[in-house]
């Protein structure tokens, strides 16, 4: 089979090349360039107040320099613990710039949660939110650790004056109720004392520059070893795919250097914010709005809606469960969203009417893509035109990305064109390995051909144009009769009914035989509606096959998240087993 026959077919974009010749260079090289070149333009932007360029350059330039002093080297690492704020990206170049891994720690862990974490990649320093929580969780989670110094980070100076007094008189600035002296230090402290002159390091781009770790669904979470090469690579592969057509949203090219304002709504410590959001405005020296908390506000997401009408969003990635929000929330058609023009879908699968209801609202165009943490993290994307997007696929493989169908029992066999098998991924943006867990990157790991392919743990298959399309997890099957029955397929249906907001559903083991499964679905209502659970199990008779159609539904107020969006059918599972006493 020709490993890039989708190349070869009618969807494949015309303006889309087959291969990219990506930079060997350190991943702060994106940053230099756009402070070089465009170092006046706006960079950051954070309650109405920016940051340019140059500035930020010079912020990372002087934690780097403070780093160096502390005795960070090349190999070290040192953590991030912070939302998405302004401080972000110059801690995160800084960092680099002394080759030191960065390690992106979710910033709503428990303390044990992040010790794990800290202790796992031996970390020396960590940057920490000023906050009520955030930072005493920071102090008890490095004991035992290697870290002896917390960096401190207050929002306060880069709020407008103005806001700053306001919310200083009123105790709306976060602030830790306390600091522990001997191990903090303060972020203005860092760049008032020390100088612009960051170390020369000779960095290898094939070199680890990130610790992204997994999220522990299968297991103790992971880190992933994301080098300057994977990261980079990945964000050119988007951008010389992305190319919106005149007749679709009344804008025709792609990514415009320069002019783009990056709506950061998805954490920038998840592999999705950080390629699509973060590095991605850097790279083309657009404006990065920190959103730390896309769901705040009353009714939830009101502050987002807010910040995409000021801010004049144009590109603007996020998950299913925020399109769904702001296509449901009450008051969106107050809201002029009309510059919203590219819109990526990730990190769960996105629902059909979910993208309709959004591009409704705002006439901006949604197209799926697909990837992991462990490959950067896209691998596919829906070609960026309605005449070839095909929802309920997560597109083609991008240019230099080969994706393989192969058997689910070993991952050694490559499946024909049209039948179920496990998807497998070679290509520049794919990691090195887990972090010293050689054994665990060799299970996950297969060759073909002298290629490196990933077993990503996802069921589907390619179609003869190449589009992929998932079943589910390879864990998330459920077995109904023998039956394998996907979740996500039963969601998208369910989806479709008028009154649904969002749905989840699980397999349940049968009490007679708990190898046998059924499917549960849990759903919540759209505001305003009232339904019973029957009316679903009914709807769904003239819906979908017997072995998919929920035998059992129950209606939630709320679907448990994690922090970047995804369902977690997990923690449903694990809520419903409790509760019938297994």
């Amino acid at each position: 089979m020709d490993e890039l026959y989708w190349q070869k077919k009618e969807a494949w974009p015309e303006t889309a090349p087959a291969t990219i010749g990506y930079p060997e260079e350190p991943l702060f090289a994106m940053l230099d360039r756009s402070a070089e070149k465009s170092g006046d333009l706006p960079y950051t932007v954070f309650m109405g107040k920016t940051q340019t360029y140059r500035e930020v350059k010079e912020h990372s330039d002087r934690i780097a320099n403070f780093l160096a002093s502390k005795g960070i080297k090349r190999g070290d690492s040192v953590a991030i613990f912070l939302p998405n704020v302004p401080h972000f990206p110059a801690i995160f170049f800084g960092i680099l710039r002394t080759g030191a891994k960065v390690v992106t720690c979710n910033p709503l862990y428990k303390a044990g949660e992040l010790n794990f974490q800290l202790n796992d990649t031996e970390s020396k320093i960590v940057f920490a939110l000023d906050h009520p929580t955030f930072t005493p969780t920071a102090y008890e989670a490095i004991k035992g650790t290697d870290v002896k110094t917390v960096i401190v980070c207050s929002v306060k100076p880069f709020l407008s004056k103005a806001k700053a007094v306001i919310g200083g008189l009123l105790g709306k600035v976060p602030k830790s109720p306390y600091y522990e002296e001997d191990k903090t230090l303060f972020y203005e402290q860092i760049l008032a004392e020390y100088e612009p002159k960051p170390p020369h390091v000779d960095i290898d781009p094939m070199e680890t520059a990130v610790l992204i770790y997994t999220g522990g669904t299968t297991g103790t979470p992971k880190g992933a070893e994301l080098s300057h090469y994977n990261l980079t690579s990945n964000v050119l592969q988007i951008a010389e795919w992305v190319y919106m057509k005149e007749e679709d949203i009344g804008r025709e090219g792609g990514v415009r250097h320069g002019e783009e304002v990056f709506v950061g709504a998805i954490p920038w410590y998840h592999s999705y914010g950080l390629t699509l959001s973060m590095l991605s405005a850097t790279w083309f020296a657009g404006q990065l709005v920190a959103i730390p908390d896309p769901r705040a506000g009353k009714p939830p997401l009101t502050d987002l809606l807010k910040e995409l009408e000021s801010t004049k969003c144009t590109v603007f990635n996020c998950v299913p469960a925020l399109y769904a929000g702001i296509a449901n929330h009450p008051d969106v058609r107050k809201y002029d969203l009309s510059e919203i023009s590219i819109c990526g879908s990730g990190a769960a699968p996105l629902p059909p009417e979910v993208a309709k209801g959004f591009e409704a609202v705002t006439g901006a165009l949604v197209f799926e893509g697909y990837g992991l943490t462990e490959t950067s993290p896209v691998t596919h994307i829906n070609p960026t035109n309605k005449k070839y997007r095909k929802f309920g696929s997560i597109g083609l493989p991008l240019s230099d990305t080969i994706c393989k169908i192969v058997d689910i029992e070993t991952g050694t066999k490559e499946m024909p064109i049209g039948e179920i098998g496990e998807i497998a991924i070679h290509g520049p943006q794919v990691f090195s390995g887990y972090w010293r867990r050689p054994e665990e990157t060799e299970n996950v790991m297969r060759e073909f051909g002298g290629k490196r392919f990933f077993l990503t743990g996802d069921i589907g298959y390619m179609d003869e144009l190449g589009y992929t399309f998932i079943s589910d997890r390879k864990k998330q099957m459920i077995n109904v009769g023998g039956m394998k029955a996907y979740p996500r397929e039963i969601e998208d249906i369910l989806f479709t009914h008028p009154k649904v907001k969002m749905a989840a559903a699980v397999g349940i083991p049968r009490d007679d035989d708990p190898s046998n499964e059924f499917v549960k679905a849990f759903i919540q209502l759209k505001e305003g509606e009232r339904a019973t659970p029957e009316e679903f199990i009914e709807w769904a008779r003239d819906k979908m096959a017997g072995y998919k159609r929920p035998r059992e539904v129950k209606i939630v107020d709320s679907l448990p998240l994690s922090n970047v969006g995804k369902v977690l059918r997990r923690v449903l599972l694990e809520e419903e087993l409790k509760e019938r006493g297994k």
